[in-house]
């Protein structure tokens, strides 16, 4: 049996009793907001390949610290904040479709870098 996590030792987060679940779920609403946009979106490829790799770090193991040694990219219970956020970002991006041409064409110089001055 693996050690009882007590605090994350980070203020106002508090330990959550089963990251591996919660991940999961997570993962797989991202995913599956991930599958309503074009395959082509650039947004949708990478966030996908990231989401991908983490869960497969979930189906490897069931211990929090491993995951969080594999995943390094902080404690688990970062790792659930950041992905609520990163499938609340899913969500407004199928509203905003940023793969879609824009309306009008855009300013010269507008996507230009570094902006030249005027």
């Amino acid at each position: 049996m693996g050690l009882i996590k007590k605090t994350t030792g980070l203020m106002g987060l508090a330990v959550n009793p089963n990251p591996h679940h919660t991940l999961g779920a997570l993962y797989g609403k991202i995913l599956r907001t991930l599958q309503k946009m074009p395959e082509q979106s650039v947004y949708r490829k990478y966030t996908e390949q990231i989401v991908k790799e983490r869960a497969a770090v979930l189906q490897q193991t069931k211990d929090s610290y491993e995951i969080e040694n594999k995943i390094n990219c902080g404690q688990a219970e970062e790792l659930i904040i950041q992905a609520e956020n990163e499938l609340n970002l899913a969500r407004k991006m199928l509203n905003w479709k940023p793969w879609e041409p824009l309306v009008a064409k855009p300013p010269k110089g507008q996507w230009d870098w570094p902006p030249s001055k005027a």
